[in-house]
């Protein structure tokens, strides 16, 4: 009975906020202030949405559109529509199935996947459980030879291309997480996480298969020489010894047989030292407003990049990607794909897998939608010609 309930409300879910509601219902606080919150005061959080509100449509109109080609490709792969889900970090906590589920989803929708580093999942695992692209994700957490190690593996399993993010040199402050536990609940004593215990106990489905799940995962893809497989409670600790500087391009490069993608880009500045380094693509990115508050939204820099990138590597984006017509504005100022984040993870945390394909439906269905009203019969012939944007 339990679960017809939960493909019930899935399914009545019609949009993004539909799922971020069902999230927050079946998640402690901590696990969806985790997936919801971001950097400092929020502001660049914020405006990651905001800046889709200034962009407004010239539609084409008494067009006849019967049917809407959303299929494009990225790095030469075919995508049934320009999305890839974002890596995201610590999934297991808001679902067992965690990266698994959300592959098996991206592989039934055609979309790709992008596995962070800090998976409670094997990458091979993750890999398998996908018949769509799967890209890995680097961090240098566990040094150089954690992360040798790691690209070795995606190679063997299959993985085509690296996205190495350059914005995490630290952790950003995330203040709901500090106020609400989840530093607590990850890497704190057993007599830390009492005061949180209320907010556990009120969601024992939840509580119930985390701890059938075996509680905290640890950090499978990230093993090192002198210590093994990283504890989930030192993954901070590790990624503040190890950050990403440009010169990790020469031996990551010489050892990563595919194209690289920068992720975390900002200013033609980056996206040119990107290029001089070797990248394929660039991923406009704020972190999704969860490291630095008061950078500006992905959306108002991304002509920036695009005119900076001339056209030598692909250029995607992502931060604030809540709606189909978020996507088409994004490929009218020259994305080539989005990535989506908090989109599909709501989804993860309120069904699984069956979350994930909603939130996946919801933004396919948005984005034909949309083209249609504009006039438009491929996301492939998306430009400025279809936007009124104040920041072009």
């Amino acid at each position: 009975m339990i679960p017809i309930l939960l493909s019930t409300r899935l399914s009545q879910a019609v949009n993004i906020e539909d799922l971020r509601e069902l999230a927050r219902r079946r998640v402690p606080k901590i696990v969806f202030n985790y997936i919801d919150g971001g950097a400092d005061g929020e502001w660049t959080l914020r405006e990651n949405r905001r800046a889709f509100e200034t962009v407004t449509f010239r539609p084409r109109q008494a067009v006849a559109v019967p049917a809407c080609e959303l299929r494009t490709q990225v790095l030469g792969m075919e995508l049934s529509m320009p999305v890839l889900l974002a890596p995201v970090g610590y999934l297991r906590v808001m679902h067992p199935g965690g990266e698994i589920e959300a592959a098996r989803a991206a592989g039934r929708a055609g979309v790709g996947l992008i596995l962070s580093t800090v998976s409670g999942h094997r990458l091979e695992d993750v890999k398998a459980a996908s018949t769509a692209p799967v890209w890995y994700q680097l961090y240098l957490t566990g040094g150089r030879a954690a992360a040798e190690s790691a690209m070795q593996r995606a190679m063997e399993a299959g993985y085509q291309v690296l996205v190495i993010t350059v914005d995490s040199a630290v952790i950003g402050h995330r203040e709901r997480e500090v106020r609400d536990g989840m530093e607590q609940l990850l890497r704190g004593s057993v007599w830390s996480k009492i005061p949180f215990a209320g907010q556990v106990l009120a969601h024992p489905r939840w509580l119930a298969r985390f701890l059938l799940d075996g509680g905290l995962p640890d950090m499978p893809n990230i093993v090192t020489p002198e210590h093994g497989v990283l504890r989930v409670r030192d993954a901070h600790t590790a990624m503040k010894r190890e950050a990403f500087s440009w010169g990790d391009m020469r031996w990551i490069g010489a050892l990563w047989k595919g194209p690289i993608v920068i992720k975390g880009v900002l200013s033609a500045e980056d996206a040119k030292r990107s290029l001089d380094n070797g990248a394929a693509a660039v991923v406009v990115s704020n972190h999704g407003g969860r490291q630095l508050d008061g950078v500006p939204p992905s959306l108002q820099v991304l002509p920036e990049i695009v005119e900076a990138v001339d056209g030598q590597a692909e250029v995607l984006m992502d931060s604030g990607i809540r709606r189909g017509s978020d996507i088409v504005k994004a490929i009218g100022l020259g994305a080539r794909a989005v990535l989506c984040g908090r989109a599909y993870v709501y989804g993860l945390a309120a069904g699984g897998e069956a979350g994930v394909r909603r939130a996946l439906d919801i933004l396919r269905a948005d984005l034909e939608r949309c083209l249609k009203l504009l006039g438009c019969p491929s996301v492939r012939d998306l430009n400025k010609s279809y936007l009124r944007a104040p920041h072009c």
